[in-house]
């Protein structure tokens, strides 16, 4: 007797997945470079504490709004989609059953078949909106893109989480030790996203957590750099 297959996809739920892994980055990537830069510029160590929270705050915010403002919007638009896609096959069934039936054709279906299957969905009119939908639109009349709460949170929490490795440091230490310390922690947390990503792209986690290490180091330095060039000015 066949073993059953194992199924080897590591589908995730689209927007939550990406909100987390952009918002986790960009608060690691966003906040080290903040810190970076006012700690170039020569400020204290409660200075720097104060920057890197108001930056946490700001930056966690900003990515939940952008976020729930791109998936509300794209709901949206799905949804008129699906409203005008059902018009059209009120209006004009014909011309929608054939549309279906060319889609078959092009996956390789032959004419005959392909006109039977569209037909056959074509029946009822929830399927065959959802077959539109799904076919011609590339839209999941389930998902519309997913939630826009759900994303919002996983985006805000995530960034909170990524910015605390490069600002800790600076409540308990002072000066280039606290510098050492929060670049230090940064780039393991770095590695470790990069790395962690790999769990659902299948590429090769130490490619993957130095191009991240790499990244955000280089952020981090230019600026530096630019801190003591202000600092140098100021």
């Amino acid at each position: 007797m066949a073993r059953p297959h194992a199924e080897q996809h590591r589908a995730g739920s689209g927007n939550a997945l990406r909100a987390a892994v952009l918002g986790a980055n960009d608060g690691l990537v966003s906040d080290l470079s903040l810190v970076m830069g006012v700690a170039g510029a020569s400020l204290g160590s409660t200075q720097i504490l104060i920057t890197g929270l108001a930056g946490l705050v700001a930056g966690a915010f900003s990515m939940a709004m952008g976020e729930w403002i791109s998936v509300t919007s794209a709901r949206e638009l799905y949804a008129r989609e699906l409203r005008i896609e059902g018009r059209e096959l009120r209006d004009m069934p014909e011309a929608e059953h054939a549309e279906l039936a060319e889609i078959y054709r092009r996956k390789g279906l032959d004419a005959e078949l392909a006109d039977r299957v569209a037909t056959a969905l074509s029946a009822s009119p929830e399927t065959a909106l959802d077959t539109h939908a799904r076919e011609e639109l590339g839209i999941d009349p389930d998902e519309l893109g997913g939630s826009a709460l759900q994303a919002a949170v996983a985006s805000f929490g995530l960034f909170c989480i990524g910015a605390i490795p490069p600002v800790a440091p600076f409540a308990f230490l002072d000066g280039d030790t606290a510098v050492a310390v929060s670049l230090a922690l940064s780039c393991v947390a770095l590695f470790g996203i990069g790395a962690a990503i790999t769990r659902l792209t299948g590429r090769s986690p130490w490619y993957s957590g130095a191009r991240q290490l790499a990244f955000g180091v280089g952020a981090a330095v230019v600026s530096y750099a630019i801190g003591v060039l202000i600092g140098s000015i100021v």
